[in-house]
């Protein structure tokens, strides 16, 4: 339980946590950030990760000047790209025996929600997921199992990557340090987890809704 409340309090305290580790560890941060980011894109069990929330408080710090934001934008991009390609790799070797195995490092809910993502959105499923928590990180392991061509999933995993990455670092470059905001920063990140979550799971609802009427 304590391991659990740490990592609560690192995903909601991430503004913090960041800069005490640039301070401490130099540029050493930029390979924890490497790290972090691509297990969150390509590892199906560590989908609680900060994604959003970390990338807007990196753009942020880049602001101040403690980051190279050019570095941080390329970096995290290639671990972006790289832990999906990973992540598909992944279900498209192991997914159904994975699925099937019931195994509890296994969210089967949120696979599920995922389908129902992709019924919604089809292949650009795939770039609008990387703004949603939890969804982002099963995306590529549900088009692994049989949802989407490696060509294709390819080209939406770039681009989603590069706009999902340079997106959110800019927005915190751009708004990270604005007094208000940095003030209340904890909103923010509230903000950045919650409402992708809600929209997913109201796009899900609608899909099963639309399900249970068809004839």
């Amino acid at each position: 339980m304590e391991y659990v409340a740490h990592l609560i309090d690192f995903v909601l305290h991430v503004d913090k946590y960041i800069e005490e580790f640039v301070r401490i560890y130099d540029h050493w941060v930029y390979v924890l950030l490497f790290t972090i980011i691509f297990l969150e894109a390509g590892v199906v069990i560590t989908p609680f990760l900060p994604g959003d929330s970390l990338l807007f408080v990196v753009g942020a710090i880049c602001g101040v000047g403690l980051l190279d934001w050019s570095l941080c934008c390329v970096s995290l991009s290639i671990a972006a790209i790289v832990g999906g390609q990973f992540n598909y790799w992944v279900g498209s070797k192991v997914g159904v025996k994975l699925l099937s195995s019931h195994s509890r490092w296994f969210g089967e809910r949120e696979f599920h929600n995922t389908q129902d993502f992709y019924k919604t959105y089809g292949s650009s499923a795939i770039v609008i997921a990387r703004f949603v928590p939890f969804i982002r990180t099963f995306a590529p392991f549900v088009a692994g199992m049989g949802q989407m061509t490696f060509l294709n999933f390819t080209g939406f995993n770039v681009l989603g990557a590069l706009i999902w990455v340079f997106g959110v670092v800019g927005a915190g470059y751009e708004l990270g340090n604005i007094p208000w905001i940095k003030g209340h920063i904890e909103f923010f990140i509230w903000g950045l987890v919650l409402v992708p979550s809600l929209l997913a799971v109201w796009g899900s609802y609608k899909v099963k809704k639309g399900n249970s009427v068809a004839p």
